[in-house]
């Protein structure tokens, strides 16, 4: 399995992190995250086809929400926390504690 491309952190923008949570499913996904730790890709029922959630875990790579590591034929992904956190404090923490009838989450 090839090594997935991540920004580093300096290459994080604010509105590429927006644009990845902007989508209810990612925003789904980084809330399972937030609240159970690093999870297997094939571990979230967020009521997509698993091609779909692929692409949204793309997005949220790409944009430096996630972190994915292969570790035999698994991946295993992880929220960013400790660099979105140093780049643009307390954004998390609000998106997270948002109710989501605010976030239009599903």
């Amino acid at each position: 399995m090839r090594d997935l491309e991540h920004p580093e952190r300096d290459e994080i923008t604010l509105a590429g992190v927006l644009h990845a949570l902007s989508d209810p499913t990612r925003l789904a996904v980084v809330r399972q995250i937030a609240a159970e730790g690093e999870r297997q890709c094939g571990g979230f029922d967020v009521g997509v086809a698993k091609s779909t959630l692929s692409q949204h875990f793309r997005v949220l790579r790409e944009a430096g929400v996630t972190r994915t590591r292969c570790q035999g034929t698994q991946r295993f992904v992880a929220l960013r926390r400790e660099d979105l956190d140093a780049l643009f404090p307390g954004l998390l923490d609000v998106v997270l504690r948002a109710p989501e009838r605010v976030l239009g989450a599903r």
